[in-house]
């Protein structure tokens, strides 16, 4: 079987440190943005942001150390982070999806992605998922596509440390209205 993940709630208290080793495990990522390293104490910042923000929930993927032992414990390989009910009522807006560049394209975003989206539409009654994607990342624009995602048309400008870059929008309808 291929790797048994499950999606778990990143508490600031418990889970900071393993956070900012995710993100120093994605250095192509922060390259993205002419970025040389993860930022200084950027899984911090994050936590506490998403504390702050209604509706604002990080995820962490976890795959088990021991697939046959469930008790065995699990390694933080890559985290989801999402807004409930923004920018409408009854959509999620999905502002990223990340997974350690050595675990990368073997399924583990799309497996989270499966574990997300039927909770999404039942438990916390959404009717359609909303992505942003940078428009340089080919990669997840490429991955949102394979999910079931279309570009809406509709693009940002969002700022980035110093300078701007253009977000492109990507949405997929969960239920029925």
């Amino acid at each position: 079987m291929a790797n048994i993940i499950s999606l778990i709630p990143l508490d600031r208290a418990l889970h900071t440190a393993a956070l900012q080793a995710l993100y120093a495990a994605v250095p192509g990522y922060w390259a993205m943005y002419d970025l040389a390293d993860t930022p200084p104490n950027q899984a911090d910042r994050e936590l506490v942001s998403a504390a702050e923000t209604p509706g604002r929930y990080m995820l962490g993927i976890v795959r088990r150390l021991d697939p046959e032992d469930a008790q065995a414990g699990g390694e933080l390989i890559g985290l989801v982070d999402f807004r409930l009910d923004w920018p409408d009522v009854g959509v999620a807006y999905v502002g990223m999806l990340m997974v350690a560049e050595a675990l990368q394209r073997q399924g583990i975003g799309t497996q989270a992605w499966a574990l997300l989206a039927p909770w999404l539409s039942s438990s916390a009654g959404i009717r359609t998922a909303r992505a942003g994607v940078e428009q340089f990342n080919l990669a997840a624009l490429k991955f949102w596509a394979a999910q079931g995602f279309a570009l809406t048309g509709e693009s940002n400008r969002i700022r980035v440390g110093d300078k701007f870059v253009r977000q492109l929008y990507m949405e997929r309808r969960l239920a029925p209205d």
